[in-house]
């Protein structure tokens, strides 16, 4: 008479563990087409004379189940992050040559002739005052606003000098402060700036490159004109 095969599910388990993996380095993960093998061979090489428990072959079974569905999860929420990735790829690159609102304390002077923005009072002032000054930190022109509630207030810089003399293009720095009984107190500012380029990160992060302003990320901006 024949010696009876007595394998347990460990040592069957080793020899799918051991495997390389065609498709992941590794090889450890046991996948669902594994498992079933794995079932299978266990179920040849029991002892017929101690065959498995009923309840112990359906908890397999049961594992099996939630083996599948949990990969069929995974399969589906990969194709929908995808999906979420390429549809924020299009609306980035819609977004090239769009105007934003950032927040910055340097505004482009361009072909227009204007910088504009807002102004973040986080209380009523009875002075707001935003000064503009050039590249070499020389004062140009200084606008008083006049009083002012909390919230967010607009400005606009028409590019010319205290004398009325237009400006060259460029970079200009834009500070604003408001009067308050303390002191004086500067301002947060929003810079209106045009979206030369998009770039797509790691994770679907997307970052704008701001025409003369550099990069910010696409969370920074409060509005897109």
């Amino acid at each position: 008479m024949s010696a009876i095969n007595t394998a347990s599910a460990s040592d069957v388990l080793s020899q799918y563990q051991n495997k390389p993996d065609e498709k992941a380095q590794g090889g450890s993960e046991l996948g669902k087409d594994a498992f079933m093998e794995l079932m299978i061979a266990q179920l040849k090489n029991q002892n017929p004379l101690e065959p498995q428990d009923n309840g112990d072959f359906i908890s397999q079974l049961a594992q099996f189940s939630s083996l599948e569905e949990m990969q069929n999860l995974t399969g589906t929420v990969d194709d929908v992050a995808g999906q979420f990735r390429s549809s924020q790829a299009l609306q980035a690159s819609a977004m090239v040559g769009k105007t934003v609102l950032a927040p910055s304390n340097i505004g482009i002077l361009g072909g227009d002739g204007e910088i504009t923005g807002t102004i973040e009072v986080p209380a009523t002032t009875g002075g707001l005052r935003l000064s503009v000054m050039n590249q070499s930190g020389e004062l140009v022109r200084q606008i008083d606003m006049g009083a002012s509630q909390a919230g967010v207030t607009s400005f606009r810089w028409d590019g010319q000098d205290g004398n009325g003399n237009p400006l060259p293009p460029g970079p200009y720095q834009i500070v604003a402060q408001g009067s308050y009984p303390s002191g004086p107190e500067q301002l947060g500012t929003m810079v209106s700036a045009n979206v030369d380029s998009v770039s797509l990160g790691k994770g679907g992060t997307i970052t704008l490159n701001l025409a003369g302003m550099g990069s910010i990320a696409l969370s920074d901006v409060k509005q897109i004109n």
